[in-house]
């Protein structure tokens, strides 16, 4: 997870309250000194820490709390509540600039700025592709004269992602580029047309003249900054100078996944008052995250975000993979290989392990050891090769008898060019996979509105309950846990939860 070591201080923190019967004016003080010092170690400005503690303790009284007030729950809440209010800048957060959204079929001009090294043109590369997914026709534009190889590097990101671009060897100046690249894709329908300019310092003022001069030629509708989080408290000092140069309306945050000063980049770019759009949390094209602070510092503290959650099985499984026809069949206790092989594709195509995993309540970062996470791909797509080389039998097959023929298993291993062992190693997680499904059996589709659906979906979670193991469900936050998540999700469609269940599960066949 983002931030992996400060969420963990913070939500362990958190998580001593419960240790103790009676939270009193001592144990609030140590619980606040272990918030405090992640901070301070996360680098973040003393001055915000300082004065976070102060509200948190003016807020949650301990001394003068009214009889039957739960002070664990308010002093959790008082730190979630200032941790938002210094991601979002303190009181002028509702003053902040609204987050630019592309408007789709009509040209929207982007123009990248930032430091040298912050990760700029990948950047560009992954915010094209992010709106690429959602129906946007994105192109690219090379701006940047002044570092060797940037052109060169653009071109392979964007034939990467499938993505035009437009760029030159031979022209020197860059407000020319940028104005004939984003003519052309304005005449080819192109509507997000990103441009990427050379990196600068605030020290370089010629640097600084050429980006206003890239500015007035394209006349973008957003400048977004790239700032590198690695600088910590500095990219203050940096956002501002940006600032005070062309009309910065929108920040990213880069390498979120590398670097412990990440807390004090998030706030000192804050404190500038421009938002902070997405942070990108690895080297891939689609390690790449909308930022918004509230479920952001839920995540942060171990809380979890539901709402993402569902969000990332919406953007990652295909529309077309109905969960109606798998609840149905999860309803009636049919479990088959076919539908762990989706199960399986569909939590690859959802990215790391351990980013999926901090978005439900009580999965932290701890829950997913370093090196473990490679090692639980590694395994998925082994047992992925083996399904690969079974028969349409096999894969829709319930029977046990079937799977565990000897002849079979040794043709399946010798097809997937894997040791017969593995094929037992798939074949004991696929009994134990179905026996936890098997407590679904009896699952009700609701119908569409009425008391009747909610009805339905109150004992379908009830029956959820009972099949995640005990263990994993007392670290979520047992049934309190999944009633939230009902509150979280409230106002979606019962009978469309359903189907993303389906989906979360492995998707329909």
């Amino acid at each position: 997870m983002v931030l992996g070591e400060l969420g963990n201080a913070l939500a362990g923190a958190l998580k001593k309250l419960g240790e103790h019967t009676v939270v009193d004016e001592e144990v609030m003080d140590a619980c606040l000194k272990e918030v405090t010092k992640a901070l301070l170690q996360a680098d973040v400005n003393v001055q915000y820490v300082v004065a976070m503690k102060k509200n948190i303790v003016k807020s949650v009284n301990i001394a003068e709390l009214a009889a039957g007030l739960n002070a664990r729950k308010l002093l959790e809440k008082a730190v979630f509540q200032e941790l938002c209010r210094m991601l979002e800048g303190g009181e002028l957060a509702e003053a902040k600039k609204k987050k630019y959204e592309p408007k789709k079929g009509t040209p929207n001009v982007v123009m990248f700025v930032g430091l040298q090294g912050c990760g700029k043109t990948t950047t560009c590369t992954k915010y094209a592709y992010h709106y690429q997914k959602k129906g946007f026709k994105p192109a690219l534009v090379c701006a940047d004269t002044f570092r060797a190889g940037a052109f060169d590097q653009l071109k392979q990101n964007a034939t990467k992602a499938r993505i035009p671009f437009y760029g030159s060897y031979t022209e020197t100046d860059p407000a020319k580029i940028a104005a004939e690249g984003v003519e052309r894709f304005k005449a080819e329908k192109n509507d997000l047309i990103i441009v990427d300019t050379s990196g600068r310092h605030k020290q370089e003022d010629s640097l600084f003249e050429e980006m206003r001069q890239v500015a007035e030629s394209v006349q973008p509708d957003m400048t977004i900054f790239v700032m590198d989080s690695s600088i910590g408290q500095a990219a203050q000092d940096q956002a501002r100078a940006f600032k005070a140069t062309v009309d910065v309306g929108s920040v990213i945050i880069t390498k979120l996944d590398g670097h412990a000063k990440g807390g004090g980049a998030i706030s000192a770019v804050a404190a500038t008052q421009s938002p902070i759009i997405f942070i990108g949390t690895g080297e891939h094209v689609d390690e790449f995250e909308p930022f918004d602070t509230k479920p952001f510092v839920s995540r942060l503290l171990g809380l979890g975000d539901w709402t993402g959650f569902i969000d990332k099985i919406q953007d990652f499984i295909p529309q077309d993979q109905e969960g109606g026809d798998l609840m149905d069949k999860l309803a009636q206790g049919h479990f088959t290989m076919r539908i762990l092989y989706d199960q399986f594709a569909n939590i690859q195509k959802m990215g790391p392990m351990s980013a999926v995993m901090s978005m439900i309540p009580g999965m932290g970062n701890d829950m997913m050891p370093k090196g473990q996470e490679k090692q639980s791909q590694a395994k998925m797509k082994r047992m992925m090769c083996l399904m690969d080389s079974m028969t349409d039998e096999e894969l829709d097959s319930t029977s046990l008898k079937i799977l565990q023929d000897p002849k079979r298993m040794e043709r399946i291993g010798r097809g997937a060019g894997r040791h017969p062992g593995d094929v037992v190693e798939l074949v004991e997680e696929y009994k134990r996979l179905a026996k936890m499904m098997g407590k679904m059996k009896g699952l009700k589709q609701p119908k569409k509105g009425g008391y009747g659906q909610q009805q339905a979906m109150g004992q379908n979670l009830a029956q959820m309950a009972q099949a995640i193991p005990p263990a994993m469900l007392k670290q979520m936050g047992g049934m309190g846990a999944l009633s939230d998540m009902m509150k979280q999700l409230e106002g979606k469609d019962m009978g469309q939860m359903q189907q993303m269940m389906g989906k979360m599960m492995g998707g329909g066949k």
